[in-house]
């Protein structure tokens, strides 16, 4: 119980002591806020940007397998690459009789168009494909339904929209029923698709105009780059899907043993394990400058206290002459660097939530309670680390030679 009368008697004093010297106070947090802030600002930014790079990596699917002609992610030469046979529609007929670890599949092919409605217009990416690719996607329908095999096989005039082009062509009205134009031809909606979202837009259902692959390939022709969207039935059989489709790939683009995939087989956790390291290395880079930050505003808390207990000497050496243990004096010390610490980070914490709300409208942020724990755990780390020799240093003092001093 003594430990807490001496640390009550320790805040008394730290606060009468800060009051005294208000305006030292300030200059002397002032470190610790904008180090704070640094931190705070940094962190949350480097949140918001991984959790909106999960949301926007999960759009891609976790048990979904592309095979396109391009990798996502190659250390391999552009033009060894960029001169691969294009993947063709008829791959996934094979794929499908010969699989046996996938759920569904469904061939892929975009252009980017105008796409009208009445008077309004936006561009988005028009998209053929097959009535598979709502188990192939794993997308989800708000509004509607998707194509059915017959409107596809049968290249009827319909579509399914992505959020935001229901957004920018019908933005007051249910778009189900409504006709819009894409290369001069009409198609009547019949769903819309969740927003997803995130940082790959592009490549979401967001902006996408899906109809049947036979009427994409009618208005725009077949020499298209073509992906295959295959969903694996578990994810522990993962592996070895991939696997199954290399060799049911390689079998029909009849590639030599030993020869090299002119193909490749992308996934959701390539993304991640890129993302990954760039995210480390900018975390590292973000938290070495705060710290210098936090360095800066630490060696100006322990001068200041330096300074406080060089002019409260007296008061030190009466504090002992009448009995105060050499522990009662430290504490007392350590806690007032520590508030003052405290003070700036809670003033830096306070200041970072509004502009992080700004950046917020540039770069994805997020402030969840554990980088405000951490603010706070910070600011008092470093009140301790500054505080403790100038507080070693007033606990050391002789009462003789403190009563002394003038």
């Amino acid at each position: 119980m003594r430990i807490f009368e001496e640390l009550r008697e320790g805040l008394a004093i730290a606060f009468r002591a800060i009051r005294a010297n208000t305006m030292r106070s300030v200059l002397t947090t002032l470190g610790i806020f904008i180090g704070i802030l640094t931190v705070t600002v940094m962190a949350t930014a480097i949140e918001g940007v991984n959790r909106k790079f999960d949301e926007s990596a999960s759009a891609f699917g976790t048990g979904v397998l592309y095979i396109q002609k391009f990798p996502w992610v190659s250390n391999e030469d552009w033009m060894t690459i960029r001169n691969r046979r294009q993947i063709e529609v008829k791959y996934a007929d094979r794929i499908e009789r010969q699989a046996t670890h996938i759920d569904a599949i469904a061939p892929v092919v975009a252009t980017r168009r105008e796409v009208t409605a009445g008077s309004k217009r936006t561009d988005g990416f028009v998209t053929g494909t097959t009535s598979g690719y709502l188990n192939a996607s794993g997308a989800t329908l708000v509004d509607g339904r998707f194509m059915t095999a017959e409107e596809t096989d049968g290249a009827r005039p319909v579509c399914a929209i992505g959020a935001t082009i229901a957004e920018n062509l019908f933005p007051d009205e249910d778009p189900i029923g409504k006709t819009l134009r894409v290369g001069g031809r009409p198609f009547t909606v019949v769903g819309v698709f969740e927003k997803q979202g995130g940082l790959f837009g592009e490549f979401t259902s967001d902006t996408r105009i899906f109809i049947p692959l036979a009427a994409f390939e009618g208005s725009f022709g077949t020499r298209r780059d073509v992906t295959i969207q295959v969903r694996v039935h578990e994810m522990k059989d993962m592996e070895d899907a991939k696997l199954e489709l290399e060799g049911i790939m390689r079998n029909i683009r009849r590639l030599q043993p030993g020869a090299p995939n002119d193909f490749n087989i992308n996934q959701q956790e390539i993304l991640t394990e890129t993302f990954g390291p760039i995210s480390l290395t900018i975390s590292v880079i973000g938290l070495f400058i705060t710290g210098l930050s936090l360095f800066v505003g630490g060696i100006g808390i322990m001068n200041i206290m330096f300074v406080s207990v060089t002019e409260r000497t007296k008061e030190i050496g009466i504090r002992k002459a009448i009995g105060a243990p050499r522990r009662s004096i430290l504490l007392q010390f350590l806690v007032e660097s520590s508030l003052l610490c405290l003070i700036g980070g809670a003033i830096g914490l306070a200041a970072a939530f509004p502009l992080s709300l700004v950046i917020d409208q540039f770069l994805p942020t997020a402030m969840p309670l554990s980088v405000v724990f951490i603010a706070i755990l910070i600011s008092l780390v470093v009140g301790v680390i500054s505080g403790f020799m100038p507080a070693y240093r007033a606990a050391a003092m002789a009462p003789v030679e403190a009563l002394r001093y003038e």
